[in-house]
């Protein structure tokens, strides 16, 4: 019999395996159930699309049966079984999964949830087996076949005789070590206890056997009596009483469902009886699944019809901005033959979405205003969305986001809310202040804040692509307008500011002359104080919007009306000043490297910058 090798990449995530990808082996015990509950799921989906088979749930269990004479653990079901070719596919490739397969091929049917994922959570035993053997038997087969391995050496495939249709697993468990207890694994009480942490929500029975004492008939004595029992409940988490859970069956129920691998922040638990019946559990994850930003994610809940699969991933019961929620839901008032196309016109459905986002909503602002610190956890993770929720769509769901989102206060040094700003505002402000850009060390040293600040008002630090279009979509906030620093009117009355002579009119003039085309005006600042110059915008386009625009892939070719300001008080003003009286061409040296250093502040590039460094170097001569 030939030994087959795995290949080299499989191999090296097999040796990962055997030294425990897991934190906690025990892991493993879910994972060869869960496949065993999608192999009777395959079953129940052939009998939805084929009239010729019928489908008795009461025939369909998972057996586990530990040994502790042999020391083997081994789990039986009565599933759709493996033919040769997908024991090669399946068991021959780490992390390829059949029932990836199998869904991918299905995506537009209906059927059971398929769970498990032969691949990385098979070899799980390894963790606490040193040799696996798979027997089984494929349905509309006369032949049965074994798999077997004893690890990274490789395996073998060989046909065998079994009268029923399913797979057994023979797991070796491995000798104690000095810091593993791996008989553990062949208590049936730890076996039992495992089963009840990972396990319970499966939907076919998990039999174990189980001694009881009974009288003996016709006496008083009594005697051991073997039988099986069922361990797991197969009550589905979201029709159980939510007095009776606790918050680590939710945790439990979550990580079994493969949502996340972190700890949700909040769940959600819905039991709706109105115009529309429906149970649900929602869970907001603590972090991003690795694919969350990308355009391969796709958002959407599990939805059941009375218990029974329908869609994996709905998208229509979640709005954009509320993606990142996973859970599902079940409705008795969905036909279980409904399609895909008919959901997105279904008035149940539509109503149900309505009540989640409410619910979602609601429960964020509750995070927010009881627990703080989780809601900024929270916020660091997904308020990037939060706010594309508020731009998205034209702004129709602004309303329904804006008391959700926190920006870095300049004052307070911390996330605020636009609530929090507009509150502490003096009354003499007549707007709300913000600043764009790369991060809010750099805001901070901004030249063009210099007013603002001096005047006592706090500004709102915006440092991701997506803020500004936010905000120009809110266009305010509790009938409060948003101003950028840059603004060429800030609203902010000067008192004491010197006026303009008409000799530094005509310079400014010249100055515009020298950067016709770069500039719309040149002109004194009202907000330098110690910086000499400045870029203020005039219209809707910011300069970090420009930025943005500009570095989109289809090159949106669009620039922030611009005004260079300059500080009157500086002595390099006085310079300038000296040059456009003596020196023409020094002044217009000057007028270039003022625009010049005007962008290289804002990040933005010199369109020479070896003639900048040219013309730096010629004034040091």
């Amino acid at each position: 019999m030939e030994t087959k090798q795995f290949k080299a990449e499989s191999k090296r995530l097999l040796e990962m395996m055997i030294h425990s990808i897991y934190t906690h082996k025990e892991i493993f015990l879910r994972e060869l159930i869960s496949n065993a509950s999608d192999a009777m799921d395959k079953i129940y989906y052939k009998a939805l699309t084929d009239e010729t088979m019928t489908f008795d749930k009461e025939a369909y269990k998972i057996t586990i049966e530990p040994n502790k004479e042999t020391r083997q653990l081994i789990l039986r079901d009565t599933g759709i079984g493996m033919t040769k070719e997908e024991l090669e596919e399946n068991l021959g490739t780490i992390a390829k999964s059949g029932s990836l397969a199998f869904k991918a091929e299905n995506e537009s049917k209906d059927g059971h949830d398929i769970i498990g994922q032969f691949g990385v959570g098979f070899y799980s035993a390894f963790m606490v087996a040193d040799t696996v053997t798979v027997v089984t038997k494929p349905f509309g087969s006369d032949v049965a076949y074994k798999w077997e391995s004893h690890g990274i050496d490789g395996y073998t495939i060989e046909e065998v005789d079994k009268e029923t249709v399913g797979t057994d697993i023979t797991l070796h468990i491995k000798a104690n070590e000095e810091e593993e207890n791996y008989d553990e694994y062949l208590e049936p009480y730890r076996l039992r206890s495992i089963i009840k942490k990972y396990s319970d929500f499966i939907r076919y029975p998990i039999e174990m056997e189980e001694t009881e004492q009974r009288p003996v008939e016709g006496s008083d004595e009594t005697e051991d009596v073997t039988v099986m029992k069922t361990v797991n409940s197969m009550i589905p988490i979201w029709r159980k009483n939510k007095r009776e859970l606790t918050d680590e069956d939710y945790v439990n129920f979550y990580q079994e469902k493969r949502y996340g691998f972190d700890t949700p922040v909040k769940h959600i638990h819905i039991s709706a009886d109105g115009a529309v019946r429906y149970q649900s559990i929602l869970f907001i994850p603590e972090q991003p699944s690795f694919d969350y930003y990308s355009k391969e994610f796709e958002k959407g809940l599990e939805l059941y019809a009375n218990g029974v699969l329908i869609m994996e991933k709905c998208s229509d019961l979640l709005p954009d901005h509320f993606s990142f929620v996973k859970g599902m839901v079940d409705s008795e008032d969905l036909s279980l033959n409904i399609s895909r196309e008919m959901l997105q016109h279904d008035r149940q459905l539509k109503l149900i979405a309505k009540n989640i986002q409410s619910k979602i909503k609601t429960q964020l602002e509750a995070l927010l205003r009881d627990d703080r610190e989780k809601y900024e956890t929270f916020y660091q993770a997904f308020g990037r969305q939060l706010k594309f929720g508020i731009y998205n769509d034209y702004g129709m769901h602004k309303d329904s986001v804006k008391e959700l989102v926190l920006f870095h206060s300049a004052k307070e040094k911390k996330l605020v809310t636009l609530a929090e700003y507009v509150a502490a505002m003096p009354e003499e402000q007549k707007y709300i202040y913000y600043a764009s850009g790369e991060s809010t060390d750099r805001l901070d040293k901004l030249p063009q804040s210099e007013l603002v600040k001096d005047k006592g008002f706090d500004i709102l630090y915006f440092t991701e692509e997506i803020d500004e279009f936010a905000i120009q979509m809110l266009l305010n906030y509790d009938g409060k307008e948003f101003k950028s620093v840059t603004s060429s009117d800030l609203g902010i009355e000067q008192t004491d500011q010197a006026e303009t002579t008409e000799t530094q009119v005509e310079m400014f003039t010249a100055m515009q002359d020298v950067l016709a085309g770069q500039v719309k005006e040149v002109k004194a600042s009202s907000r330098l104080k110690s910086h000499p110059v400045c870029f203020a915008t005039d219209g809707a386009v910011s300069i970090e919007m420009e930025k943005i625009l500009k570095a989109m892939p289809n090159n949106q070719d669009v620039a922030a009306v611009k005004i260079l300001e300059l500080n009157t008080s500086h002595d390099v003003f006085k310079a300038i000043e000296a040059a456009y009286a003596a020196d023409r061409p020094k002044f217009e040296r000057y007028t270039k490297l003022m625009y010049q250093q005007a962008l290289l502040m804002e990040g933005l590039p010199i369109e020479d910058p070896v003639a900048f460094a040219n013309e730096v170097c010629a004034l040091m001569v």
